[in-house]
């Protein structure tokens, strides 16, 4: 990464982070219905990773002060806990008889959710939202006038220390991503957020919460084809 990242503020870098996120949410949102679910996904997967590789100069590193090896190792294993987590919350609510998706449609879809989706989603969540919070309720409790002002104008992501957290920070970061979710699954996504905010602790990088969340939609997507149960994603 460049180091004139590390002087740009927070409120400059919010849209590298934000629009490979709303793309990927707003192409499903325009085009379902109008197209094959098999060509939507096609489309994420070109876009989206494309604005991930334009963006990518803007990012927080991925890798944190630990061995990038065990972060790999502990999200693997948190993955597989996220996963079932997320079957036993979600089980209660997921929908009947939900129709198969095609080969193809479940193909683009695993390698979308396995390969993309953790990318731009822990940058997102865990990677900005949660280290601008930081940076707004350290600047609160420092007596700051305008703590969300100075957070966004005069503080940039980049300068957060690696596992750094307050309670108000788990809090926005988790709900944002629990937002992101169909209401059925507020539960499962709740947990599993908390899991991820767990894991930037204890890891003190992304590299962790990424491996784990794509360990979990890749764990997951193959649940449900083995078991027939599609409502479950």
């Amino acid at each position: 990464m460049k180091s004139s990242t590390r002087v740009i503020p927070n409120r400059r870098l919010l849209l590298a982070y934000a629009i490979p996120y709303f793309v990927y949410v707003g192409i499903a949102s325009l085009f379902a219905g109008h197209l094959p679910v098999e060509l939507i996904y096609a489309l994420r997967l070109l876009v989206v990773s494309g604005l991930i590789v334009w963006a990518w100069r803007w990012y927080v590193p991925l890798k944190g002060p630990k061995s990038p090896w065990a972060s790999v190792a502990t999200g693997t294993v948190a993955g597989l806990a996220g996963a079932a987590f997320w079957v036993a919350l979600l089980w209660p609510f997921a929908a009947k008889n939900v129709e198969p998706w095609t080969d193809l449609a479940f193909v683009l879809r695993l390698v979308a959710a396995g390969m993309i989706v953790p990318v731009f989603e822990e940058l997102l969540m865990r990677g900005f939202i949660l280290r601008l919070t930081v940076q707004w309720d350290n600047a609160r409790k420092e007596g700051d006038k305008n703590p969300l002002g100075s957070a966004l104008d005069e503080r940039s992501v980049i300068s957060v220390k690696p596992g750094a957290w307050t309670c108000r920070a788990i809090a926005i970061s988790t709900i944002a991503f629990t937002l992101g979710h169909h209401v059925r699954e507020w539960p499962a996504a709740m947990v599993f957020g908390l899991l991820m905010a767990f894991l930037w602790i204890y890891r003190k990088d992304l590299l962790s919460c990424v491996t784990a969340h794509g360990v979990a939609n890749i764990t997951l997507a193959l649940f449900v084809r083995a078991t027939g149960n599609w409502g479950l994603w």
